[in-house]
């Protein structure tokens, strides 16, 4: 059975299954996800937990071993196995399997570990403990649904959050949850009547957003060129390569150029032969509507130009150009502003 993170919920009285699959990118929802079923665990009378590491070292019979030994001091115990890659290998899905077919119930079982694909819930082993488990797919919180986490947590922590306070969070704290709910724990600790005003909470928070090169291709497609510029600041401040953004921005360039190609011959678009998921699809349309393939030849010149520049020579200030060659894909209009590559000799 699968459940969002917004609605997964257990109490004392809550009836337990005997797994539980907790995977995705999001650590923070993760975490209280598995904090949830710890608590409602040991309310049950499971007061032993082992965590175990499924990494290339480890052993299946461990595992094995630690669903049939409980201690002197307990009769029910968690298990917390954590699946880096979210796939077991052949050994640990045959013992997957095995245990699903002999529930124990004085054993409770949380698999948990990075985001999983239709590949592996598709496997045998998957389907198997999923008949007996709840499946929590946990992904990044973008838009709304960002905001009304937010707010849920504010008001948890008996704050009134207002709208402005709320967007500032979210500015401030997108692509990392963790940060979020420690801003929020922080402004409880300087203003424990819970209603800081938005100049209180502008001088507390720190900018601690994070982003992919692929939200950041999103965010181009959207149009949203102030957004895309504030990606690309905190892409830079993390380390991440130049070449990587570049990468990324030729290969859309290529797609949106193929596409208004075929527009051009009068051929309907064909997603899946662009593999363009269906989420995705009404991003590309935004921007196809303001693209030409008259843009897309003076982008794919200028693209050139800094991939050469990048790959032979030390430019000085790569980010400030690919901040100009993010804006083409708006587009801006920059046909004033050329790029100089401050190349060093």
């Amino acid at each position: 059975m699968q459940v969002y993170p917004n609605r997964f919920n257990l109490e004392a009285s809550s009836e337990l299954k005997p797994f539980y699959l907790i995977f995705g990118d999001e650590p923070q929802q993760k975490l209280e996800c598995i904090e949830l079923i710890r608590s409602a665990a040991l309310t049950q009378g499971f007061d032993e937990r082992q965590s175990l590491v499924a990494d290339g070292q480890f052993s299946w019979d461990t595992l094995i071993e630690a669903t049939q030994t409980l201690s002197l001091f307990s009769s029910k115990q968690i298990i917390e196995l954590e699946l880096p890659t979210g796939k077991p290998g052949a050994e640990g899905s045959k013992v997957l399997s095995a245990l699903a077919q002999k529930i124990n119930p004085d054993v409770l079982i949380v698999l948990h570990g990075g985001k999983i694909g239709k590949d592996v819930q598709n496997t045998k082993w998957f389907k198997a403990v999923d008949k007996f488990a709840v499946y929590v797919p946990c992904y990044p919180l973008e838009g709304n649904a960002l905001y009304q986490w937010l707010n849920n947590q504010m008001r948890l922590a008996g704050m009134q959050p207002s709208q402005q306070v709320s967007q500032l969070l979210v500015d401030y704290c997108e692509g990392n949850l963790l940060a979020a709910k420690q801003e929020i724990q922080k402004l409880m600790l300087l203003y424990p009547q819970g209603n800081p005003t938005y100049v209180q909470v502008e001088q507390a928070v720190v900018d601690q957003s994070r982003f992919t090169v692929f939200q950041l291709i999103d965010v181009l497609l959207s149009g949203d060129a102030q957004k895309a510029v504030k990606m690309l600041y905190r892409l830079e401040s993390e380390g991440v390569e130049p070449n990587i953004i570049v990468w990324a921005l030729t290969r859309e360039w290529q797609t949106l150029q193929a596409i208004l190609f075929d527009r051009k011959q009068g051929k309907t678009i064909n997603w899946n032969q662009h593999r363009i998921w269906k989420s995705r699809q009404p991003l590309y349309q935004s921007a196809l509507q303001r693209l030409s393939l008259e843009h897309m030849r003076e982008l794919q010149q200028k693209l050139t130009e800094f991939d050469s520049a990048i790959k032979q020579s030390q430019v000085v200030r790569p980010y400030v150009e690919l901040c100009h060659l993010c804006l083409l894909f708006v587009p801006c209009s920059l046909n004033n502003v050329p790029l100089d590559y401050g190349i060093l000799d």
